[in-house]
């Protein structure tokens, strides 16, 4: 099925969850933040919530400043 992923178009299997997809892109790293159709998905539903068809998935890396 056909997604976005951080702005880029891409396929996906289908049923598979948030966290399946991010292993898959070798994504799963520590501090990473991820808006789903410009929803903050919090990390601990990404392994219940399943990739749907056109889904917008934008990844990003929270960095602390101060």
């Amino acid at each position: 099925m056909q997604i976005h992923f951080n702005d880029e178009p891409m396929q996906c299997a289908a049923g598979q969850t948030v966290n399946e997809l991010l292993a898959a892109l070798n994504q799963l790293k520590p501090g990473a933040a991820l808006a789903l159709n410009q929803q903050i998905l919090p990390r601990e539903q990404w392994r219940q919530h399943i990739v749907q068809e056109g889904d917008q998935i934008l990844l990003f890396h929270v960095i602390a400043g101060g």
